[in-house]
């Protein structure tokens, strides 16, 4: 009898066992059913995603490719603007050398009796053009007085200018 009860127990136990068991693989049965569909709906997203993301990098190429095209075209007016900004720099190198040898021409010409020598001898000698500008300036409007220096030199601050607009036409 006591075997009789064992197994009864023993199948009692294997039939709980089984009960669970049952609860268990149904409850991982639907996670991986849930884990599918999840993979599959994530699946479609990236072939979506993949395809926009295909049209950008074609639409990406194209846009360099013509901004490629448009550089093309405007190496050549860069390099004009180039040439002319080296052009206007030597105009003007040009222009500051003529003007200071023409202020240094008409200081040798007619000296201004009101400076004296010392006051040449005190002005430091200048190597720049800059400074030679600055020099004459400060000699021909330092003195107060107009006479016929301040008209000859108009008369060749017109020239240069018009000699000037006719390079520059």
């Amino acid at each position: 009898m006591l075997v009789g009860i064992s197994v009864a127990i023993i199948a009692v136990a294997f039939a709980v066992l089984v009960v669970y068991l049952i609860k268990t693989l149904l409850a991982a049965k639907d996670s991986l059913e849930k884990t599918t569909q999840t993979l599959q709906e994530v699946q479609q997203t990236i072939d979506e995603l993949g395809y926009e993301v295909k049209q950008i990098v074609r639409h990406a190429s194209d846009i360099t490719v013509d901004v490629q095209h448009k550089m093309k075209q405007i190496d050549p007016i860069m390099t004009s603007v180039k040439n002319l900004g080296e052009v206007l720099s030597e105009v003007s190198l040009a222009a500051k050398q003529a003007s200071s040898t023409m202020i240094h021409k008409f200081k040798q010409v007619s000296p201004n009796p009101r400076v004296s020598a010392n006051q040449h001898a005190a002005l430091p000698s200048s190597s720049t053009a800059e400074e030679r500008t600055i020099q004459s300036y400060a000699s021909t409007y330092g003195s107060t007085g107009k006479g016929k220096s301040d008209s000859s030199w108009m008369k060749w601050a017109d020239i240069a200018a018009t000699v000037w607009q006719k390079v520059r036409h």
